[in-house]
């Protein structure tokens, strides 16, 4: 894997809005627009961080939160960067900041094919505890993921 890249993490402000639109488009077939990641900015209960190496934005995360718990709406590492522990950087910065907010409970959905951040998300303690059938747009099954003491 070699050695992390320096990563500083920052709230997203609607400046960033254009390079976490093209990390993206570039990571997912069925995208998030533009005005989604602008609305992230802007909304109360939500926890949307960005990562930069040198100034330059190389991936991004939101998180939604209710009633004392998060969920993990979107999250990504640029495809160039990926593979270098950033994700694991990220979603540290992430449990950090929602324990901030006195959230106690953490989820998601992640493709069932998606092994890499599966095993990501069990290093923090998250646990498949679900199926959903179809969830994404070409099909494929969701696998639900919680973690309820973080």
């Amino acid at each position: 894997m070699g050695q992390t890249p320096q990563v500083t993490f920052r709230k997203m402000t609607v400046k960033d809005v254009f390079d976490v639109a093209e990390i993206e488009f570039n990571s997912f077939n069925l995208p998030w627009t533009l005005e989604d990641f602008w609305y992230e900015t802007v909304r109360k209960d939500s926890e949307s961080v960005v990562g930069e190496i040198e100034g330059k934005i190389v991936a991004y995360a939101c998180v939604w939160i209710s009633f004392g718990e998060a969920d993990v709406a979107n999250i990504a590492v640029e495809k160039n960067y990926r593979g270098k522990g950033i994700g694991t950087k990220l979603f540290a910065e992430i449990i950090r900041r929602i324990k901030l907010r006195d959230v106690n409970g953490i989820t998601l959905e992640v493709r069932v094919s998606n092994t890499a951040a599966i095993k990501l998300y069990e290093k923090f303690g998250l646990r498949g505890v679900g199926v959903r059938k179809g969830y994404y747009e070409d099909g494929e099954d969701a696998l639900i993921m919680w973690n309820t003491k973080i």
